[in-house]
């Protein structure tokens, strides 16, 4: 067997964990990157890239298709019509790119990767086993391990994957438009994938057993997304469980609030009911580290139960999101080497990339009442943004959170066409702690949606411009 030693082992090469290899070659640290897959993780490869490349060609041609029609603005097309393979083709390149670059800044950095299924066997030490191989070939020792594992999608325990049932992986690689597509869960992977594949032309049915759609976000700023669903003529299907294939596996089995069967036909099925994070397969369990129900237990530097034993992202839970692990990443690889830092963000964007998109950063008003803040709040919509008039797109709006007593800014929530733009300035007044006077005071380019950001802000003062 070939052993190796280095200061700092990385498990997985996702967002997480490449981000935290690239700063500890930057800060001279020996470090050995091991990843079974590709490089980039989900989030490159099967996630946060390769969703949006689906969700802008399917909002493109979904415009061509409009221009086809009654176009108020004087465009006109005849007969648009789509090459998926050639869609999926140049996706492919954009997530090629941008896996050849990692791996091109680890090598400039002198991370070493090795290609290859990682199993712990201790604390300090790695087996791995190369693709194609059967039985590890290579053991890594370590002072420092990091555990980015990451995430898989959470699967229904009587509808498992295969077939006809697809994950988000399989649906963002598919050879063509199924004609029928349905969606178990209207979270916003759900959603996302939903709306694109309407857009693409197929019929698309949602289930959700909640009784409303983003459960996760708070209802009025769904209330323009659940518009833009029911004008793309997406069946929603709220308040109905699922039970699995009906006896022929041709069709969606699910019933009502009143127990009442309904048979949903679809050449495709995507669950998206989720994610879990990935323990299993690689030998975590034999660390016997502390655990948060499904994830891996951390403190405020990501540190695990056991001494130099690190873990970030995902495997970490909730928020399960792509810059967490970055910026937990890079401070573990600070930490490391002899810098004090914590991770202690004042607020970490969340983006649902549907159609309008919704932001959100720090807290909403029910959130900053039950932290014990007495604040007030101001929305200002995009049906007064001139720019928005521009982008034939005024459903939506701006809304800020600010304590009553000092003006602090405590939350921003958005929603409206291309909002996931607004989310560094959202963070960043959060983040530097500014009042409303800051932002209200701040010149904002005119014509630009960010001055409903200023807007929201001088509305919150009682005196805003154009409303």
């Amino acid at each position: 067997m070939d052993i190796r030693n280095t200061t700092l082992i990385v498990i997985g090469g996702g967002p997480g964990g490449y981000v935290a290899a690239i700063r500890a070659g930057q800060l001279g640290i020996p470090t050995v990157l091991i990843e079974g897959e590709s490089l980039g993780g989900t989030c490159l490869n099967v996630g946060c890239i390769p969703s949006k490349a689906i969700i802008h060609a399917a909002t493109a041609f979904a415009e061509a298709t409009h221009w086809a029609g009654d176009s108020k603005i004087g465009i006109k097309v005849a007969n648009p019509s789509i090459d998926l393979a050639r869609t999926m083709k140049w996706k492919d390149g954009i997530v090629g790119r941008l896996t050849g670059g990692v791996g091109a800044l680890l090598k400039k950095n002198g991370v070493q990767v090795i290609k290859g299924r990682a199993t712990l066997v201790d604390g300090k030490t790695v087996n791995v086993t190369p693709a194609g191989a059967s039985e590890p070939t290579i053991r890594v020792a370590c002072e420092h391990l990091l555990l980015a594992a990451g995430s898989d999608a959470a699967e229904l325990p009587m509808m498992k994957f295969g077939g006809r049932v697809i994950s988000s992986t399989e649906a963002l690689a598919l050879a063509e438009v199924p004609k029928t597509l349905a969606v178990v869960g209207a979270g916003y992977i759900g959603l996302e994938l939903g709306m694109a594949y309407r857009k693409l032309g197929a019929e698309v049915h949602v289930v959700e057993a909640l009784d409303r759609i983003l459960p996760a976000y708070d209802e009025e700023l769904t209330k323009p997304v659940l518009a833009a669903i029911n004008g793309l003529g997406i069946k929603l299907h709220l308040g109905h469980a699922v039970h699995g294939l009906n006896d022929l596996g041709d069709a969606l089995h699910v019933k009502n609030a009143a127990g009442e069967s309904v048979h949903l036909p679809a050449d495709k099925i995507l669950v998206a009911v989720g994610r879990k994070p990935h323990t299993a397969g690689w030998g975590l369990e034999s660390l016997m580290l502390d655990m948060a129900g499904r994830a891996v237990k951390v403190d405020g530097q990501c540190r695990t139960s056991m001494r130099n034993v690190w873990a970030i992202g995902d495997l970490t839970g909730e928020p399960m999101l792509a810059h967490r692990a970055m910026a937990q990443g890079e401070m573990v690889a600070e930490i490391i080497s002899g810098k004090n830092r914590h991770f202690a963000p004042a607020a970490i964007p969340a983006v649902c990339f549907t159609d309008p998109e919704i932001v959100v950063v720090g807290l909403n008003a029910a959130e900053a009442a039950a932290a014990g803040h007495e604040a007030i709040t101001a929305m200002f919509p995009f049906a007064a943004n001139g720019r928005a008039m521009t982008l034939e797109s005024t459903d939506g709006f701006v809304r800020v959170v600010a304590r009553k007593d000092n003006h602090l800014v405590l939350g921003w929530q958005a929603v409206g066409k291309g909002v996931s733009e607004l989310a560094a300035a959202f963070s960043q007044s959060i983040e530097m702690g500014a009042r409303l006077e800051d932002v209200g005071h701040t010149i904002h380019a005119h014509p630009t949606l960010g001055e409903a950001v200023q807007e929201a802000a001088l509305r919150a003062l009682g005196h805003a411009l154009h409303i």
